[in-house]
């Protein structure tokens, strides 16, 4: 029979975003790459961006996308809201910092970017100073790039790293009767994401096991847990519990990405992917009324404005 599909929508906002590929000689180096730049990158709550891997490309991976170099590649994102201050400092802060300390660090990494012909930073430039006056200006590929030696050998990057705006706070909510079901649901939902180009899920294996509101009762924190839909705080006697009856897990997938058509087709693969998943008991998603962004994206397709 499958799970009750809610008759509601995600609530997501505005946000400008870098997009760029790292490539490695194989899979193994590749994946240490984009793990250690898209750590800490689960939420604009305390991390100093969101972070996370598109999909692979090129060799052992979508290969309607060939890499400059030949080489097993994979696209990441890096997003800041757009009400934050300073956002696009803020932004090019963390993509020099992911790519100069995770990127650059890593045995056979290079790093490419894929948003051209409008707004940049000079991320080259300032990645190459770590050559201390040793590092070169070059063409390779049929790009301007920056070459810079090594001890492993060399590292490439192109000079400009483009940024544009995109879309944060697309979700999902699994309710399930406990939490292998729950869980399992939202794995399905994450393979089912992760091919849908211009989409990335940011939290540890895709999932958010602490999903959380706006807001909170300490002045020093923006977000906190949404205690209506913790189970363990279903029986108190202060909290108007907003769980139905039998669920007692509850796990999240955030997406973000280039913009609306990427992020609804996303969700309608995951639910697609997720609804027959035995004890998962229902699919919705968080929203604050508007309040938080004015993007909507709704879970039963034929609901979705046209544009």
């Amino acid at each position: 029979m499958g799970a009750v599909i809610d008759d509601t929508y995600a609530e997501a906002f505005k946000s400008i975003y870098v997009e760029f590929l790292i490539t490695a000689r194989d899979r193994k180096w590749l994946d240490h790459a984009v793990n250690a730049c898209t750590g800490n990158g689960s939420s604009s709550i305390l991390c100093d961006c969101e972070a996370g891997m598109d999909r692979y490309v090129g060799p052992g991976g979508d290969e309607s996308f060939q890499t400059p170099d030949g080489r097993p590649g994979a696209v990441v994102q890096l997003h800041a809201p757009r009400f934050w201050k300073e956002r696009e400092k803020k932004l090019e802060r963390a993509a020099l910092v992911r790519i100069s300390q995770n990127v650059l660090t890593c045995p056979t990494a290079s790093c490419f970017n894929l948003l051209d012909g409008g707004d940049y930073f000079q991320m080259g430039r300032k990645v190459a100073y770590f050559g201390n006056g040793h590092q070169k200006r070059i063409t390779r590929h049929g790009r301007k790039m920056w070459w810079i030696p090594i001890l492993g050998g060399e590292f490439v990057l192109d000079r400009r790293l483009g940024y544009a705006d995109g879309l944060m706070g697309g979700n999902l909510w699994f309710f399930g009767k406990d939490t292998d079901s729950a869980l399992a649901a939202a794995e399905k939902g994450v393979e089912a994401i992760l091919p849908v180009a211009g989409v990335i899920s940011t939290f540890p294996g895709g999932i958010a096991g602490s999903g959380s509101k706006a807001g909170s009762k300490y002045d020093f924190t923006i977000a906190s847990t949404y205690e209506k839909f913790c189970p363990l705080l279903r029986s108190e006697p202060d909290v108007e519990c907003g769980l139905p009856d039998g669920v007692n897990s509850v796990m999240e997938i955030i997406m973000n990405g280039r913009g609306m058509d990427c992020i609804i087709e996303a969700t309608q693969a995951a639910i697609n992917a997720s609804k027959d998943t035995d004890g998962l008991m229902m699919i919705s998603a968080g929203n604050y009324g508007g309040r938080l962004g004015k993007s909507l994206i709704y879970l039963h397709p034929d609901k979705q404005p046209r544009n």
